[in-house]
């Protein structure tokens, strides 16, 4: 039979088509990538660590939101002290390894899997030493694909030429530690005061070494004691799961909280505390964006924050003024924020010391009420119906004991005016502890806090009965943020110091971006009715007569009538303010007057203060004769207008 007779060959034409495709197809997408990489690997170099450490010499500029000077962080002349591989401790060695790379001495230099996920998904992590090291040197820590490929390419390539030991050394010496410091001899003097030599301890090891992957987050002066031990708990137990310390050695590891030295970066750059509180907390978020401060210098980058030049003035003020002569143990911190974009126009951790009193957890007691208001208002409870105000109460199985300051009848709105408490322990137990935490997170406040569970037990999972009473602690800057999605009409936005980050021509390298999304309900309208009915228990007025809303509280000192820490969390539609007053330690406050400590005190006397100032240039955003009836305390001016109901009292 003629071949051009048979009736199969047109499909044999076709499936011969089909298969030069395929093999074009597959010799394009194999053959490209190689050349790709072949010409890449020719092209492009790794830059020695004496290379990155010289160009490390440029000083990082912080900016008001205005685009005017905040702050600057210099560099930190004479710890870059260069360590040759056979002089970092090995005890040091091996901890870093065990818990940035375990397979560090046997891959070839890079992670497959963290390659494809950010081929898939744009997002990367997961890299190894060697990877790290290319970062570092580069300057890049972009998750995107081209970056990706870069990485491998380079990181195949000094795999090729230079040993394990090699590339550990570069590593080590140019990664940061934290506290100003570029390699191991700088952090082993900056934390520990001491030489770096054989006579580092394993715990002092595992110290450093877990300060490797966020040094601004992990610094105990920044974070505080009980973030660090988490922290070294983890590296301690990777040293120990993967064979480097045992039997005894392991079993005499102990947290080297008492050797930690305190920063002496604060006189260093010549920052008075609260300015090195603000430092600390941008590098810290920037860390989480991407841009440590290694990557900063090497870009000579300019940060623009969202801090308001006359906002950060009048928070420092309020402060100063009104603690002066107060107990010399008292302690303060403040935190503003746009609620309509989360951006933070007001950060003041205190001028006491390298404590951050804003960014530092306190338990919130009564301040969180609010929350649990909310909670109720979503099952439909109205704030304005008859409640019990027993004297005891038990919840989770707790027993709560407290005086009835409701009066009868009690409602929500008397019992948030009047300072009851049983009320809204009572009412958690009606909406339940899981959507009570459902609540407060939808308002803003995080699932974790430095990688701790937030509003949980020990165990990271249980919610206990202290949700009840606002046991769990929340920093000012937690609280200021999920207040503002009342503020904001059910909006809920994330707080941010950090607007964005300046190339040396003024270009935008990043930009936050955040969009606000209805915090209660997925219908914008029924989440705004939630909030709007916090605000109308809340409702309060300035010194000056604007329409606003506060809540003040308090926590309790352990089984006494005294309390340890004092609130006063508020809001207008352009600003929503937290302020805590406490001290550095849990213990019984007592003001000036000998008065217990209070909200409505020395805390509120701070938020008005502060609140007064930075509204003087705003324009009065509440119609006052549209808003529900306001509880007050006697003597307090109420705008013209706005209808009046006597409150019992604070």
């Amino acid at each position: 039979m003629d071949p051009a007779d048979d009736p199969r060959a047109p499909r044999r034409r076709k499936w011969r088509k089909i298969r030069r495709i395929t093999y074009c197809v597959f010799g394009v997408a194999v053959g490209v990538p190689l050349i790709a990489f072949w010409v890449a690997y020719l092209l492009l170099d790794v830059r020695s660590p004496q290379d990155v450490l010289s160009s490390l010499n440029k000083t990082v500029v912080l900016k008001y939101a205005d685009g005017t000077e905040l702050l600057k962080v210099p560099p930190a002349e004479g710890d870059r002290l260069f360590v040759p591989y056979a002089k970092v401790p090995s005890k040091l060695r091996d901890a870093i390894i065990a818990t940035e790379d375990p397979t560090f001495w046997d891959n070839a230099g890079f992670d497959p899997t963290g390659i494809g996920r950010a081929f898939l998904t744009g997002v990367g992590g997961g890299s190894g030493i060697t990877q790290q090291y290319i970062k570092k040197s580069t300057g890049d820590d972009d998750a995107t694909i081209g970056r990706k490929l870069e990485e491998l390419v380079l990181a195949t390539k000094i795999t090729q030429q230079q040993s394990k030991e090699q590339i550990f050394e570069s590593y080590v010496n140019i990664i940061s530690f934290g506290r100003g410091t570029f390699g191991p001899a700088a952090a082993m003097n900056a934390y520990f005061g001491r030489n770096l030599d054989d006579s580092m301890t394993w715990s002092e090891a595992a110290f450093l070494a877990g300060m490797i992957q966020s040094p601004s987050v992990h610094d105990p002066a920044v974070s505080g004691d009980a973030h660090a031990a988490k922290r070294w708990d983890y590296v301690r137990d990777k040293v120990v799961e993967r064979g480097y310390v045992k039997g005894a050695d392991a079993a005499a590891m102990t947290y080297p909280g008492a050797e930690i030295q305190a920063p002496s970066e604060t006189r260093a750059s010549r920052l008075s505390y609260d300015e090195y509180h603000v430092k600390q907390q941008v590098l810290a978020e920037l860390e989480q964006d991407g841009f440590p401060l290694s990557r900063l210098q090497l870009g000579n980058l300019t940060v623009q924050t969202t801090l308001d030049r006359g906002a950060q003035a009048a928070a420092r003020t309020a402060l100063a003024d009104r603690l002066k002569g107060e107990p010399k143990e008292f302690r303060g911190g403040l935190v503003s924020v746009d609620p309509s974009t989360g951006a933070v126009r007001a950060y003041d951790g205190g001028n006491d010391g390298v404590r951050d009193n804003a960014g530092t957890a306190h338990a919130p007691g009564s301040a969180f009420y609010p929350f649990t208001l909310a909670a109720g208002l979503r099952k439909g409870i109205s704030p304005d119906a008859p409640v019990a105000s027993p004297g005891r109460v038990r919840f989770l199985g707790e027993d709560f004991i407290y005086p009835d300051r409701c009066g009868k009848p009690c409602t929500l709105r008397s019992a948030m005016a009047s300072g009851a408490d049983t009320p809204f322990i009572g009412l958690a137990g009606k909406v339940g502890p899981d959507a009570l935490s459902s609540t407060a997170r939808d308002a803003g406040i995080p699932e974790t806090i430095d990688g701790a569970p937030t509003m949980r037990e020990k165990d990271g999972y249980l919610i206990g009965s202290g949700i009840a009473v606002g046991r769990y602690p929340l920093r000012p800057l937690d609280l200021a943020g999920a207040y503002a999605s009342f503020a904001d009409g059910g909006l809920r936005t994330t707080p941010h110091l950090v607007e964005k980050v300046l190339d040396e021509d003024g270009a935008v390298v990043w930009q936050h971006d955040d969009t606000a999304k209805p915090a209660f309900d997925a219908d914008p309208d029924a989440s705004k009715r939630i909030a709007d009915g916090v605000t109308g228990v809340l409702q309060t007025a300035l010194p000056d007569g604007r329409p606003a809303a506060l809540r003040t509280g308090e926590f309790q000192h352990g089984n006494t009538a005294d309390n340890q820490d004092g609130w006063a969390i508020g809001y207008t539609p352009q600003l929503a303010t937290a302020v805590w007053i406490g001290s550095d330690d849990d213990r019984r406050l007592f003001d000036a007057e000998g008065a217990k400590l209070v909200g409505a005190t020395v805390p509120a006397d701070i938020w008005r203060a502060f609140m007064t100032q930075t509204h003087k240039s705003l324009p009065v955003r509440w119609d006052a004769s549209s808003l529900p009836p306001v509880w007050t305390k006697p003597g307090l001016p109420i705008p013209p207008g706005m209808p009046v109901q006597q409150g019992p009292g604070s």
